[in-house]
Order: C-alpha cells, then structure tokens, then sequence
C-alpha cells in the first residue's frame, strides 16, 4: 500500500492515477495494492503540475479520489436554523407572559426573535395557543381566560403572526371540551364579535368553522329546553351570512318531516267523556309556563270527546306534511277533520272576559310573552287549550300558512301537484273564514289579523325571489370603460336627448309628417292614423270560401266530368293557399278526424264535397225578392209536411251531434264498437282528450266523417240498441219526432 497522498507523475494530490490511451478519457482508478506504471511529464501534465503547485491541498486542487473542492463561506452568512421545541418553549413563555400582562408585545418580540421561516413560526404558535387552551380547560379554568386567549389569538391574526383561522379552532375546541352552561358564557363573546367575524381578513377563512360549530352546538341542545339558546344560534347565524347564502337557504323547499306531534291514538287508553268530578272540584295543577301564563284560563264548555280529540291533533301531520292535502284519500281527511274544528271555532268563540287579567296587563305594559314551541297532547288539557286565544291563533295561523303554501308557486314543487277548481274554491273560502276567526279572537283581534295578512302577502315576494335563484341583493358597480370621466368621478346623469322639430312630428298648422321625400309624405300621409291604414277594408286581400273554392266545387261535380289530372285541388300552389284559407276561415281544418289521407289532393278533394254541402250554391240568374219568399214558403211546408221516417232518414247536423254527445257521456266507450270504430281510433280519442263529453263528441264526428251521408239519426238509434243503450235510443227518436 502506497501511502495517502504520494504523487506518481504529477504534482501533490494526484495520488493512485495512471493516464492512458487504453480508456475514454485517459483515466481510470487503481487497483489496491497496485503500483502504477510511471510515464514522463508531458507538457499537459506539466501544466498542470504548475497549476496545481500554487494551491494547497485542500484549497482548489483535488485531494482524494472523487473528493469536491469545498469553499468556506463567510462565518456572518450562516443561515440560522429552526428548532421546533426552542421555539415551542419561547412561545409559551411569551403566551403566558402576554396573558398577564393583557398584551401582544410580549409574543411578538418572541415573534420577531425566533429563527425560521415566517409559516414555520405561524404553526408553531398556533399549536402553542391550543396546547395554552388544553391546559386551562384541564386544570379548569374560567371562562375569561379562555376567552383572553382567544383574544390574544385575534389579535396575532391582525398582527399577522398566526394563520386566520385559529381563533375559529380554538372556538371549536372550547365549545366541545366545556359543559352547556359555560358554552353560553362562550357563545356570548361570540355573538358581540360579529363584526370582527364579517371583516375580511376573517369571514373567508372562518365561516365554515363558525357554521360547523354552531350546528354542533345545536346537536347538543334541547329545542324544547333550551329554545332561547337555540334561537340566538339561529339569530347569530342570520347576521353572520348574507341572504343570498346558499348554505342558509331551503332552495328546495324541504319540509322538516321530523317534527312529529305524538298523541294518545289508542282510544281504549282515552280518558275523555269520563267524569272527573273529583279533578274538577279540586282543581286541575297546571304547571307554570304551560299555557304560557301562570293563571289557567276559565274550561270552556265545549263538549270534547276522543273523536275531537283525534282529529284536531291529526291535523298537525298535514300542517308538517303540506304535500298530502294534493292526494284525493288524503285531502278528503283533512277536509273532514278541518270542517269540524273550524265548526267549534265558530261555535264557541272567546270574548275578553275569558282571556286572564294578568295576561291583559302584560299586553298592555308590553310585558315579556313566554311559550313552548312544542304543543302538549295531554287529553287532560285539550279544554284548557281550546279556551286559549293564543291557542287558538296558532292553529289558525297554520292553516294560512299551508293554504299560501298550496295555492303559491313553489319552483321545486312537482308537476302533479296541482290543485283541482272545487279545492281552489274550498281553500279561498276557509281563508276568508280563518281570517274572520282571527279578528274575533281577542284581544286585539282585529289588528293581529291585518298584521298576519301583510306578513304572509310579504312572503310571496320571497317566494319569487326563492323562484329565481335566490340572486344577490348587491348590484355590482358598473365597469370603468363604460364610465364617463375619472373613476373617482360621481356618476353622470343620462343626458336627454334633443326634441325633434315640430313640422317633422306633424304638430305645425298643416299636420303633415315630412319624410323628406315628396312620394314617401304622400304615402305616409294618406292616412293620419297608421292602425285604421291597416284595418282598412281595402287591405283585406284573403278571398272567401265561396270564391276560393267555387271553381273546385264545380270540378267535385260528377256530372261535370272533370278528369282527376284537370282538376285544381292537384295543383301545389293551389293546394298550399287552400290550406292557408282553411285555416283561417273554416272550422273543418281543427276539427279531429280519424280518417287517413295519403296525399294533399285527397285531403282536400274531400273539403271539397264538405264545403259543397255547406255553402249556398250558385245563383245562375237573379231571382225576385217574390220569387225567394215562395221558394223560401214552398221549401217551409215540404219540411213540415216529411214525415218522422223522412226526418231519420237525413245525415245528422253538427246541432244534433253536440246535444247528444253531451247526453251520451261516459258511456261513449260501450256505443263505439257498434259504430265500427277500430280500438286504436277509440284510444286516439282517449289520448286526445280528459273530458267524457269531449270524447262522446269525437266520437260520433269520426262516426259522421266514416259514413258521410249515411250518419243518419235511423242507424244511430240501431246502434245504440245493438249497445243495450235503450234509453238514449229512445230519447234520440223523441228528438227526431219532435223536430219533424
């Protein structure tokens, strides 16, 4: 073994290397234990053996085989380095410090001392604030120390040396750790801080923790003991978000189906119609707040009985449930049971004597009114409620809140749901009828029903705004490219536009409207007003039917014999204004037909032959005004004088049809396969329309269409025999009869 450091063919440092031509780059490491073979310097060697000679091992030339060269830096540019438990420890030391001193300097010298990165130091003290906090609950400490560290946590996120969300964690932590009553100690420092919250170095960063923790909080209360607490959650959470926060609103107008009112359904169990004379000379205890009074009011005497009580609390499902009042079984319950309380409200009315004096005085003195949101089902109290006015308007009041429900316009509400004319009716009827019950309730029974009515009316406006997508009430300011001036500048206000001459507008001593062409004024002018221009008769460009089809009502003819080929209705142009003409002028072009036309010419080949047995022929010479009134008495008394038989014999009018459809009705369906009706005609027809007598009208118009001259009164009557239709038949000879 050589020693470290001997220099074979060079200059110190190049210990253990051989140069070659044998290898990529002349260079290669020696084996252990190998000499290499000595060469002479060459002059690239020896260059670099004086170049090497002017530094020290260690300095620039390479020492060790694969060693780097390593340069020293300056001592007073050595970066400092982050210790996470030195700067826990300094950090706690300065919390502390801060809390009793009840100031951030403290903590932000430690802040500002600590080496490291500035995220570093952000979450390591804000792992020291929950380590502060887990200790103070540990050791159980009072609220306002808590309270001071989180304070002292807002104050670091507005110095900026701990994230925006910290204090919204420690929050959370105090709030699970700590019992109910301490939690409303803590939620009241949060409630007074909501501005802080909505600033904008906080809202973004904490919302959803303060959401999270008020839904945690209201998980662990009670609704119906701890309602004030709920209710200041509910509160805190409306002023924390805007309106149009999505998480905040119901946009699918979901009921809360879980709130369930749980009464005595077994009525072997019921305690009702049974004296309780003991009970009642004794009096009944009542507990204080029940009634929301201490005093009970005076028992009506109203008779209830299991089956009212049944009913009127069967009520409170449709009321949680609206969506059951559009089911026909449904519906018909709870107008049953809604026509009989309303009927002992109406019966047994409340006057002011019967409400407390205490309660009146409160009223008066605008005294604190305290209830349950929950209602009690004890059958024992059922009297003592019905003879409460605040009772009372709470039912009532649902029953608005409901029928506003049913009748409004919900975006998210199913298409079947949909009420029927006779329910439009009942609902607006009982409407006016609760409203009536609320202005006779007393006390103040009037204003409290004028005051329900404009609540509820305000309520459709947020019904339609709920329609829409609930869009932000802030309206964005317009962009400054579309701003006329500086950006700083107040708005310009829109400027008027310059008024017209007058001779141009037509106000001068000749009322003429200049259109500055000579040939344009005389047109424009031809009529002072442009509306009755149009209505002018001379405008009406559309021919009649007679005069459209006069010359295709003469080719229908036999006995013109006019060949298929010749005949106009086969005319494309002819065909396309023929249909533009029926549509406006005749009635057969909607009317519905079962018959299949497989061209344009046959569809209106057979308009033809209809249009012909409806207008009037032509008149080839003119006749007297003599010569019509003895036409028009000889055609008179050969009507009168045809017999019934004759009457049967002639083709059915559109009359007829319409006054015997209408008795026909529902059994349309049994006369159909009588009248040679196919079965996919015959569900055509129910497809097409609801209404029974519809139906039996299309019927026996496809019927007429079918048979043309034959839909005779003679075959109808044998077709409704035929159907075991024996009345109708016998009612339809009857007409036939009377009108011959």
């Amino acid at each position: 073994m050589w020693p470290l450091g001997t220099c074979f063919g060079g200059g110190p440092g190049s210990a253990g290397l051989r140069v070659g031509r044998d290898r990529p780059g002349g260079v290669f490491q020696a084996k252990p234990g190998h000499r290499p073979a000595l060469r002479g310097p060459s002059r690239r060697h020896s260059r670099r053996r004086a170049r090497r000679s002017r530094f020290p091992p260690g300095g620039r030339g390479r020492g060790v085989i694969g060693a780097r060269p390593q340069r020293r830096p300056p001592a007073n540019m050595s970066p400092p380095l982050f210790s996470l438990p030195e700067a826990r420890l300094r950090f706690t030391t300065s919390t502390r410090e801060a809390l009793i001193n009840k100031s951030i300097k403290p903590l932000l010298n430690a802040f500002n001392q600590v080496p490291g990165s500035e995220n570093e130091k952000k979450c390591t003290l804000d792992q020291v604030f929950r380590v502060v906090v887990e200790e103070e609950i540990i050791n159980k400490a009072p609220c306002e120390n808590l309270l001071a560290i989180i304070s002292l946590a807002i104050n670091g996120v507005t110095e900026g040396i701990c994230t925006a969300s910290t204090p919204f964690v420690l929050l959370g932590d105090v709030l699970d750790c700590l019992p109910l009553d301490q939690c409303d100690k803590i939620f009241t420092f949060v409630e007074k801080n909501v501005a802080t919250w909505k600033s904008n170095t906080f809202y973004s960063a904490g919302k959803n923790y303060l959401l999270r923790m008020c839904n945690d909080l209201l998980r662990r209360l009670s609704k119906s003991q701890n309602t004030v607490f709920c209710g200041r959650i509910q509160l805190f959470l409306a002023r924390l978000f805007p309106l149009s926060e999505k998480s905040g609103l119901n946009l699918q107008s979901q009921f809360n189906l879980e709130n369930v009112t749980v009464f005595n359904t077994n009525e072997h169990e019921s305690t009702l119609g049974q004296k309780h004379t003991e009970e009642r000379e004794e009096g009944m205890d009542v507990e204080e707040g029940e009634m929301g009074d201490d005093e009970a009011p005076t028992s009506c005497s109203i008779p209830i009985d299991y089956n009212l009580y049944r009913k009127f609390w069967s009520l409170q499902d449709y009321f949680r449930n609206p969506v059951q009042c559009y089911e026909k079984v449904s519906w018909k319950t709870f107008l049953k049971y809604s026509e009989e309380v309303l009927a002992v409200f109406k019966s047994y009315k409340l006057d002011d004597t019967q409400a407390s004096r205490k309660k009146l005085e409160e009223l008066k003195t605008g005294g604190e009114h305290v209830y349950f949101a929950k209602f009690l089902t004890s059958e024992k109290l059922m009297d003592l409620q019905l003879s409460d006015s605040n009772f009372r308007r709470h039912i009532l009041l649902q029953y608005l809140i409901l029928f506003q429900y049913l009748k409004g316009q919900v975006k998210f509400k199913s298409s079947n749901y949909v009420l029927t004319d006779e329910q439009s009716l009942w609902i607006e009827d009982t409407t006016k009828a609760v409203y009536q019950l609320l202005s006779e309730n007393p006390p103040d029974g009037e204003r409290f029903s004028k005051m329900v009515e404009h609540i509820l009316n305000t309520e459709e406006n947020w019904n339609s705004w709920k329609n829409e997508g609930c869009p932000s009430f802030v309206k964005e300011r317009c962009h400054p490219e579309f701003q006329l001036g500086p950006p700083d500048s107040k708005p310009m206000r829109p400027v008027r536009k310059r008024p017209a001459p007058e001779d141009f507008l037509g106000k001068g001593s000749n009322k003429k409207i200049l259109m500055g062409n000579e040939e344009l004024t005389r047109l424009w002018n031809l009529c002072p007003d442009n509306m009755e221009a149009c209505k002018s008769e001379s405008r009406e460009y559309m021919p009649t039917l007679e005069e459209f089809f006069e010359e295709a009502i003469e080719q229908a003819d036999p006995e013109n014999m006019v060949e298929n080929k010749y005949k106009a209705v086969n005319n494309s142009n002819y065909g396309w204004r023929a249909l533009r003409l029926l549509a406006r002028r005749s009635p057969h072009f909607f009317q519905p037909t079962n018959q299949q036309f497989k061209s344009l010419p046959e569809y209106l080949e057979n308009m033809v032959i209809k249009l012909a047995k409806e207008l009037p022929p032509p008149s080839e010479e003119i006749k007297t005004g003599e010569d019509d009134d003895e036409e028009d008495n000889d055609a008179l008394l050969k009507e009168n004088n045809e017999s019934p038989e004759a009457q049967r014999d002639k083709a059915m009018t559109g009359e007829q049809i319409e006054s015997f459809a209408n008795r026909l009705g529902e059994q349309w369906k049994a006369l159909a396969p009588y009248l040679e009706m196919k079965d996919s005609d015959i569900r055509q027809i129910e497809l097409d329309s609801e209404d029974v007598r519809m139906r039996a009208k299309q019927l026996l118009v496809a019927w007429q269409d079918q048979e043309g001259p034959h839909a005779t009164p003679e075959n109808l009557i044998t077709a409704l025999t035929k159907a075991g239709l024996g009345d109708l038949a016998e009612s339809l000879t009857n007409d036939t009869e009377g009108s011959s």
